[in-house]
């Protein structure tokens, strides 16, 4: 497994869980020196991502790109896969192509997390379902053809009312026509959700594609209940081979969080 910390770009998400938000020169810098193998990205469009700059701080850090992010689409505009108006899905969709489009360019996913929406208003849960299971068709093959998985992040109660565990989103991927989904497991929205964190990744055997390495507070590995040796265990039972993602506040602040969570990722990796 690989390790990768956060880097927003995004003005109107400085309150959200992402470590960095200084820039990307800033972001790589730090990751480096800290030791981290990649960076996740979390910008407000895909223009705004200057890809010479990019790929001049990973060649220059020896970084890799985990993923992009989506959700400033919904953050900023209010877009989201399962919006009753058409014109805004399409929207939605428009915009996760751009982001698949960058993020390829640097073999990395996107990832879909809040801009799938949510059950609300008049409509009914089978028909965002099907507006969702549209969406993700469109876009897992679209990622599929730039030779990159899509990654779907399900969310807690508290964000969405689609799938909030493991089991109902694979058993609701494993039914679409795509083979271009991946699931983004977020132990901070398992923490909720999962009665078992470690047995909830089992189910996901073979869907799990990018992990998101966040405590029960949603702060660095270490600082809240998340018992992560266990979680460990499972991931590698399941042969995953992919990153842990520091999505999380920087609290107390970036460096401490980022500090912790590489020795976290270190400490738990080095146990067998």
């Amino acid at each position: 497994m690989k390790s990768a910390i956060t880097i927003s770009l995004t003005p109107q998400a400085r309150s959200g869980p992402f470590v960095f938000h200084d820039g990307l020169a800033d972001g790589c810098r730090a990751a480096s020196q800290l030791g981290f193998d990649a960076v996740e990205i979390f910008p407000p469009a895909a223009n705004a991502i200057d890809e010479a700059e990019l790929q001049g701080l990973l060649d220059r850090h020896a970084l890799k790109v985990a993923a992009i992010g989506t959700g400033a689409g919904w953050v900023i505009h209010k877009w989201s896969l399962t919006s009753a108006d058409a014109a805004v899905r399409q929207r939605a969709r428009d915009f996760i192509r751009a982001i698949i489009d960058v993020a390829a360019s640097f073999d990395a996913p996107a990832i879909i997390g809040s801009m799938q929406g949510k059950v609300e208003g008049d409509v009914t849960r089978e028909q965002a379902l099907a507006w969702l299971a549209e969406g993700l068709e469109e876009l897992g093959d679209y990622a599929a053809s730039h030779g990159q998985p899509l990654l779907y992040e399900f969310l807690n109660r508290y964000e969405t009312n689609l799938f909030n565990r493991v089991a109902p989103t694979v058993d609701f991927l494993h039914h679409l026509k795509t083979r271009g989904v991946q699931v983004l497991a977020d132990l901070f929205h398992m923490n909720i959700e999962e009665a078992d964190l470690a047995a909830a990744l089992s189910v996901g055997r073979g869907w799990i594609g990018h992990v998101h390495f966040a405590d029960s507070n949603r702060q660095a590995i270490g600082s809240g209940h998340t018992q992560i040796e266990p979680i460990i265990a499972a991931l590698r039972e399941i042969c995953y081979e992919g990153y842990l993602s520091a999505e999380i506040f920087p609290l107390p602040d970036a460096l401490t969080a980022a500090r912790q969570t590489i020795e976290s990722f270190r400490r738990c990796l080095a146990t067998k």
